[in-house]
């Protein structure tokens, strides 16, 4: 899915959702100690689109201030959908690039860590770019080198199905990480880009964890000891990255629970917590995966899903229990999901130097050994 379409409306959720914060309530049921650690962590998102309510610039001021307000530091955006190629991936970076220059005091283009703390000091959003398809590259090794330079931090080698470089989840189980590949790893190595392995296939992921000499990334997936679905990790993945110094994100979608129940906060902190036991507390964060803002549910809404749904089946890339649950996890399902998550790991007993690095600590910790 192309994240910007996905938080636009376009081909997705046509003008249906409702953009807003928590309500009181929410607010009332946060722990003070929750948002001692939330206001002095610095929370990296690593897998979630800006707030955007228009693709006109520049943004509504409301919309800036959701940016502002909802307490992170750095987000890791997907730029180029599942299958987008060369020409219109790149107009998706210049949209996000013209983003960042119209609104300066407001959003940040992340090339370093560094970037990422001033984001922290100036309360501004930091932007992330990244792959999550490998399209865009072709069978060109050069292009990463290229995209590295347009600022593109992470990438994946293939999406959901196989690419020159390797094999998504919805591949054959016998398709696994190419000579090609190989040398897709050995560059990002050396030009400091984050291998990502989020929807790579069990032979992919080993093979692409044992070829990198630097730490890999699991931005945005799920425990597959916790609900098993292609699109959630074994314990052997989460082990071996944690062993190569990775880090492991959980997110937010509906691969979280068996269909066809929504996921719940509950839900979210099992996988949490199973990642944590398997992996150590340092080598486990937050990838959301799903839209900024707070998605409400209508009829609208749920068609224009549906119809995405439809397409990504018919483009061959959809994973098992895609079935129409709108991809957000009850209790999640807002700007400030963060501090949530903060809450409940405080209320089942984790200290708070574990919840400073959920919350970004440990991705900021990757992102320096690998740029």
């Amino acid at each position: 899915m192309d994240r910007r379409e996905f938080a636009l409306g376009a081909g997705a959720l046509v003008a249906g959702a409702a953009f807003g914060t928590s309500s009181a309530a929410d607010d009332d049921a946060i722990s003070a100690r929750a948002r001692s650690i939330h206001r002095r962590a610095v929370v990296v998102d690593a897998n979630l689109a800006p707030p955007l309510t228009s693709d006109q610039l520049p943004l509504p001021q409301a919309t800036l201030d959701l940016a502002r307000n909802a307490g992170v530091s750095a987000i890791k955006t997907s730029m180029g959908g599942f299958n987008a190629p060369f020409e219109d991936t790149l107009a998706e970076i210049a949209f996000y690039q013209r983003l960042i220059e119209a609104h300066p005091d407001y959003f940040r283009q992340v090339r370093s860590v560094a970037d990422i703390a001033a984001a922290k000091r100036a309360r501004q959003l930091g932007v992330i770019f990244s792959f999550e398809s490998a399209a865009c590259l072709e069978d060109k090794l050069d292009r990463i080198d290229l995209f590295r330079n347009f600022g593109v931090r992470v990438m994946q080698l293939s999406y959901n199905t196989p690419s020159p470089f390797g094999a998504g989840v919805m591949s054959p189980p016998e398709a696994g990480l190419t000579d090609l590949g190989r040398e897709a790893v050995a560059r990002m190595n050396a030009q400091g880009v984050a291998l990502d392995l989020s929807h790579a296939n069990a032979a992919t992921t080993s093979a692409a964890i044992e070829a990198s000499t630097k730490p890999v990334l699991i931005t945005h997936a799920g425990c597959a000891a916790v609900h098993n679905n292609p699109r959630n990790k074994t314990d052997d993945q989460l082990r071996a990255l944690a062993e190569k110094g990775g880090v492991f994100g959980v997110f937010d979608l509906f691969f979280l629970a068996p269909s066809p129940r929504q996921p719940n906060v509950d839900d979210y902190i099992a996988h949490m917590a199973h990642a944590l036991n398997v992996c150590g507390e340092d080598h486990v964060g937050i990838g959301s995966d799903t839209v900024f803002n707070t998605m409400a549910l209508s009829a609208e809404e749920q068609a224009g899903w549906d119809a995405e749904t439809q397409r990504r089946i018919a483009a061959g890339v959809a994973a098992p229990e895609e079935d129409g649950r709108l991809p957000f996890t009850e209790g999640l399902n807002r700007p400030d999901r963060t501090v949530v998550i903060a809450d409940a790991l405080i209320d089942r007993g984790y200290p708070a130097r574990v919840v400073e690095k959920v919350l970004g600590g440990n991705f900021m910790r990757a992102f320096a050994e690998i740029w």
